[in-house]
């Protein structure tokens, strides 16, 4: 249920802030933003918070290398359905949303993975800063 959870919450920002549908951030910041400028800055600086939350929580679980590994599975997987004919890349507003899914499994693992880790591991992960 957590990985799902998060999942849903990195689809949701992701979908929120732009897919090819009207109902996206940054076609209504563009669209009609001007008309209301503090309300777009301020959501604005809300989605900004929560891709660095995110973003952090990620790159601290799987580290760059890994968002890549990742994003080379999804690409692999995409290949694989194109090659097979179960999938067209023909329409523009499909592959904007394979691009949502894509990145919200990738933003869900890396925020999942330290579960994981510790559920297959069986290891606790402690950090010890001392106090400079």
């Amino acid at each position: 249920m957590g990985f799902l959870f998060r999942w849903l919450a990195a689809f949701v920002l992701l979908a929120a802030t732009y897919n090819p549908t009207d109902y996206s951030y940054v076609r209504w910041a563009l669209t009609s933003g001007a008309d209301n400028l503090p309300v777009a800055v301020l959501i604005g600086l809300v989605l900004i918070v929560a891709y660095v939350l995110f973003f952090t929580a990620v790159l601290r679980g799987i580290g760059k290398i890994g968002v890549v590994l990742i994003l080379a599975v999804i690409a692999a997987l995409v290949w694989v359905l194109f090659d097979l004919g179960w999938l067209s890349l023909e329409n523009r507003s499909v592959n904007v949303w394979l691009g949502i899914i894509a990145l919200s499994v990738v933003l869900a693992l890396g925020m999942y993975w330290g579960i994981l880790w510790r559920r297959i591991s069986g290891q606790l992960e402690v950090d010890n800063e001392s106090d400079a």
